[in-house]
């Protein structure tokens, strides 16, 4: 009998840009901690390029971001750039926080595969991911 060892789904979750406000990202990681994912929290003020080199670095299959700053127009898709460039456009990236509804749609048009605004409960977040990318392991 063979066994073939599951890998198990690696998520890096970064707070981007300036602001300190990081209770909502890490309640959000211990929740896909509880729901069996291997999660990487990278901490506050993550820049897309420390975001990026830290997905690649720990093979990690979603990024998920976490923004209250304002300026997701601008770091969620450098994200997503920076992912191309290196080659890394399979990873799949989905962010939250403070996002006015109108920018949600251009979020996802860009690539940001899903955003869950404040109050999002955090069985959405992990039944969206287990559609997603399947179950933790």
């Amino acid at each position: 009998m063979s066994s073939t060892a599951v890998r198990p789904v690696r998520i890096v979750v970064a707070k981007v840009g300036l602001d300190g406000h990081d209770r909502g990202v890490k309640v959000v990681a211990r929740a896909l901690r509880d729901a069996g994912y291997e999660v990487i929290y990278t901490g506050l003020r993550q820049t897309p390029e420390m975001v990026v080199d830290a997905a690649l670095q720990e093979d990690a299959q979603v990024i998920g971001l976490s923004i209250h700053s304002g300026a997701h127009m601008t770091l969620f898709p450098k994200v997503l750039e920076l992912l191309r460039a290196r080659g890394a456009t399979d990873v799949i990236v989905f962010g939250g926080g403070i996002i006015p509804k109108d920018d949600i749609a251009s979020l996802k048009t860009l690539g940001i595969a899903e955003v869950f605004t404040p109050g999002a409960p955090t069985t959405e977040i992990v039944d969206w991911l287990r559609k997603t990318v399947g179950s933790a392991a």
